[in-house]
Parts: structure tokens; sequence; C-alpha cells
């Protein structure tokens, strides 16, 4: 199959763009996403449409977050978009003329990492994205695993701590209420306020106050050495790697994949989760250990992957 087309659905943007075989983006064309829900198709196809002018698209693939079913049809439940079993293909593909596919944005994310980023040479990966939140995909045997029902891989929602935090999902103690990029803000802001004397750097890149940090403040705070700031980054990592710990006794994967805004700090982040990982893992002494690696293709993995999943059929 030659040319297709991959659609990142983000919370401030849609992302259209032209995908060769190689993983190569020829073209991309991104519109503010709308409101409503019917908006949101509506922009889907008119991105797909003003991207797909100059070249011969032979599948479409759409990234969508949230529940997608079995059949790649339908959006069971989306949570930034009203969709409650949404039949996203279909009305897709009445309006463009072409097959369309629809699939988990995290699962489209680590489908373009395995197969033109860190994942390369890998045939069982697991995906994870320390964003806002915390999301996943599960690559066993070169197969995006999926479960019986479309829904696997909601690793950020796996419960860590029994009656801990309440999170957005209704539940509590779920692993992305310890580890994501919210998680890194709580725990500045909760160390600044114990302990303002080691938090000079990282107050000062705000209004003075612990309320006032954010993210980019931590990270600029922990490269020039801010207390507060490097042990926020710990105890993020110390969370995730334990988890990983998990899920290597769960799927033994050759490889973990670590993407989304908070990987995008690098060592920062990526060699404390790596002493976590070894330090949880069941066995360690024994038994060989997976590598732990940087994402490679950025905001770039769920366009790509969306594409090539289009084209796997």
């Amino acid at each position: 199959m030659g040319l297709t087309i991959g659609v990142d659905i983000g919370g401030t943007k849609i992302a259209a763009g032209v995908v060769d075989e190689e993983g190569t983006i020829l073209e991309t064309y991104k519109v503010p996403t709308p409101p409503t829900a019917d908006g949101v198709t509506e922009a889907i196809c008119a991105a797909v449409s003003e991207v797909s002018s100059n070249h011969t698209i032979e599948a479409v693939g759409i990234g969508a977050a949230g529940y997608v079913d079995d059949k790649r049809a339908t959006v069971l439940f989306a949570p930034n978009i009203n969709w409650r079993h949404e039949p996203l293909k279909d009305k897709v593909e009445q309006r463009i003329g072409l097959p369309v596919v629809v699939e988990n944005d995290a699962n489209c994310a680590a489908w373009g990492e395995y197969r033109f980023g860190a994942g390369q040479g890998h045939e069982d990966v697991i995906c994870i994205t320390l964003g806002t939140g915390l999301g996943g995909g599960i690559i066993i045997g070169n197969k995006l695993r999926r479960g019986r029902f479309g829904v696997a891989a909601e690793f950020g929602h796996i419960r860590v701590v029994p009656d801990g935090l309440l999170c957005g999902c209704g539940s509590q103690g779920c692993w992305e209420q310890y580890a994501s990029g919210r998680a890194l803000v709580r725990y500045a802001k909760q160390r600044a306020n114990a302990t303002p004397e080691n938090a000079a750097i990282l107050l000062g890149l705000g209004d003075g106050t612990a309320d006032g940090i954010e993210g980019k403040h931590i990270s600029e705070a922990a490269r020039a050495g801010d207390l507060v700031a490097i042990d926020a980054f710990r105890e993020l990592a110390r969370w995730a790697g334990a988890g990983l710990a998990d899920l290597a006794s769960l799927f033994d994967p050759s490889a973990f994949i670590v993407g989304g805004g908070v990987s995008d700090e690098g060592d920062l982040v990526l060699d404390p989760i790596r002493k976590s990982f070894k330090r949880w893992l069941v066995g360690g002494a024994w038994r060989p250990h997976a590598q732990v690696l940087a994402a490679q293709l950025g905001g770039k993995a769920g366009l790509v992957g969306a594409a090539d999943l289009a084209r796997q059929g």
C-alpha cells in the first residue's frame, strides 16, 4: 500500500499528515480542535481533504483518546470530547470516501515508536506516555495487543495505592496520580511548601509561591541544581520505575519505551526511572532486564502510528 494519512486528535489541535511506508511525513495540516463533538468530526474530514489534495491516498488512520471498540470503528468513550458510542469510522468514511481505521491515541503512538522509532529491532515492547496523565501500548510478537474488547493498556488506571488519591476517572490510587506531569507538579509544590529554603531557584522562576509552580519551571530548576525540583523528578521516577517493574512481571518485554512530555527531559528523568525499575524488578538479580529507552518520535509518534495502522488494515 502506498501513502496513508494519520490523524491525531489533540486537546487543542487536530493534526493530519500524509505518511509514506518508511514513516516519513510528507505533508501536514493542522486545525484547532472544535468545542463540540460534531465539530471535531467535521474538522477531521476537512483536515484530511486538505492534506490529501496533492496525493493519492489509500487509507486513513485516526488516533482518538479514550476507549475504541475491538472493530476499530466506534469510540466508546472519549474523556475530552462528548463521544459516547460514536460511529466515527462510518461517519468519516461516508464523508471522505476512503477506508478508515480508528485507534486509541496511545496505541497509535506506541505503534509509531515500535515501527519507526526506539522500538525498531524489538518484537516485544511496552510503551508508556508520561504526559498530563499516563497512557500506553502493548506490542507482543510484533503485534499490537488491544485485548478482547479493544481497551487494553490503560496503564494509567492500574490501582497502585488502594484508597489513594482520587483520579479523574472516579477511582482512587491510579498509577497516573503518582507518575505523570500532574504528579510532578504536585510533588514540587508539596516540597516547596515544606522546605522553601531548598527551592529558591524553583520559586524564583514563578511568582515566588509554591502555587505558582509549573512543569516548565521544575525542569529548568532541576537542571540548575534546585534540590526540590530534583527531588520531585526522583519521586515521579520512583513510581514510574516501580510500575514498569510490575509490567515486566506481566509481559516480559525486551524494551520499555518512555514517551510523553515528561520524558522530553531525557536522562534527568530516565536515569532515575531505570534505577527504580532495577530496584523493584522481581528476581532482578537472576533474570535479564528489559531496556528502558527514550521515545524518539516525540509528538509525531501518534500521527505516524495512526497512518501505519491504516496501512496495515
